[in-house]
């Protein structure tokens, strides 16, 4: 029977979370199943419809089932247990186990994060997938083992951007438009072809700036321009389907506080099926680009599509100012970026 000061504490943890103490230790699904191991996964985007949570669900499913019930999940998404920008650190205190998260948002924590989205540094999904491991992937899960964190799924989307006032596909375009950007880096670069730039936007919240008039375009990966149906308030769209110079690592992360407190085989476990996940995250990836073209089209969008040529000149500006900005803060930013750069 459990004690009456376990469940006292527990209570106070949970009271005290939103001010970062950790709940980790005090697992919920122990008192009513002896070796049981109940563990949360948050993320920000709609239940079902988002290919992001299904993956959640997916390697939930498959973690449990290969653990032998030992390991259970449960999938909060649209940021419903935590805000969208405070699960990163929640997962660095252990007060949060797993969250679908992108990898830029963690930018502000962590600077060398903000290469998960260099505009123009990554062209495809094939480039994309060899960082896991390259030189850039071994010294991003270093960085982020040495900050709390491990990276158990290596997820890439691409994204398009859509607009209220006129197309946005070659850097000219994007002059004096009210844009988000997504990480920043991408913004850095959106600054230098000279849009005005707006900052620290979640995903999950650009519906409501543009439909205020605070946002007149937006960047983002194909999913979530359909899942936050951004369709209904815009008129052109720019889209992934062809070319992209908006790549995003969107990983599946786990707190190595709670990682570490899991038996070995548990560990090996969680990492052989967060690999498994990537090639579900690629497939749907894909076919979220071609969906989010049709989405756009039926909602009465003109729809852009995009060619080398029109990505080189996005590289031409991004080398001059999100490149040379990242890789001089530090030389563990320039050694990430040296080897990217090799990556074709």
């Amino acid at each position: 029977m459990t004690d009456t000061k376990e469940i006292s504490q527990l209570r106070r943890a949970l009271l005290l979370g939103a001010a970062g103490a950790s709940v980790a230790g005090y697992d919920l699904s122990a008192f009513a199943q002896s070796g049981a191991k109940s563990l949360k996964i948050s993320h920000q985007f709609p239940s079902g419809t988002d290919f992001r949570d299904r993956l959640c669900k997916k390697f939930g499913e498959e973690v449990t089932k290969k653990t032998n019930g030992e390991l259970k999940f449960d999938v909060y998404p649209q940021s419903s247990l935590m805000k969208t920008n405070a699960q990163f650190s929640a997962l660095r205190k252990g007060a949060l186990d797993f969250s679908f998260y992108p990898m830029p948002y963690a930018g502000g924590e962590v600077v060398e994060a903000n290469i998960g989205l260099m505009p123009a540094l990554v062209t495809s999904y094939e480039q994309g997938a060899k960082w896991k491991n390259a030189e850039v992937g071994k010294i991003l899960n270093k960085v982020m083992e040495s900050k709390g964190i491990v990276i158990v799924s290596w997820v890439w989307q691409a994204g398009g951007v859509a607009t209220r006032s006129g197309p946005i596909v070659v850097p000219d375009d994007v002059k004096g438009v009210k844009v988000r950007g997504g990480s920043r880096e991408f913004d850095a670069m959106l600054k230098a072809a000279g849009g005005s730039v707006m900052t620290s936007i979640p995903s999950n919240e650009i519906y409501q700036a543009v439909q205020t008039g605070s946002l007149e375009a937006a960047y983002t990966s194909s999913a979530s321009l359909m899942s936050f149906k951004l369709a209904e308030l815009t008129k052109n769209f720019t889209s992934a389907k062809n070319k992209s110079y908006w790549y995003m690592l969107e990983p599946l992360m786990m707190s190595k506080m709670v990682f570490d407190s899991l038996t070995p085989k548990q560990r090996d476990v969680i990492m052989a099926v967060g690999t498994d996940m990537e090639k579900f995250g690629t497939e749907q990836a894909k076919l979220d680009d071609i969906d989010a073209s049709i989405a756009f089209t039926k909602a009465g969008n003109k729809v852009f599509e995009m060619d080398m040529s029109v990505v080189d000149k996005w590289k031409a500006v991004a080398k001059g100012s999100a490149w040379k900005e990242f890789s001089e803060r530090n030389e563990t930013c320039a050694a990430m970026m040296r080897s990217a750069e090799k990556i074709s």
